[in-house]
């Protein structure tokens, strides 16, 4: 996905403006947030583990979850920057 089509989905779904966001290479252990995110990645890479299921997103994939769902985060091994919204 492209940066103007992730604006638009966005704007449909009710999400504020987005921030630019880096990440050096790491890893964060299982946690939660009290808010609804939804990213899209610009450069490098990063995975997510929810429920024991492991999904990779790289330039272009887009990542949502839901408030409070549990989930650990592994950033590449250059690192990751995104664009993030946070709804609630």
């Amino acid at each position: 996905m492209n940066k103007d089509t992730f604006m638009q989905q966005l704007q449909a779904k009710g999400f504020p403006e987005p921030v630019l966001t880096r990440k050096e290479a790491g890893a964060v252990a299982a946690h939660t947030h009290q808010f609804e995110p939804m990213a899209l990645i610009t450069e490098g890479e990063m995975s997510l583990e929810i429920d024991g299921q492991k999904s990779i997103y790289q330039v272009g994939d887009v990542f949502h979850l839901q408030p409070n769902q549990l989930h650990s985060e592994q950033y590449g091994p250059n690192g990751v920057t995104y664009l993030v919204s946070r709804k609630g």
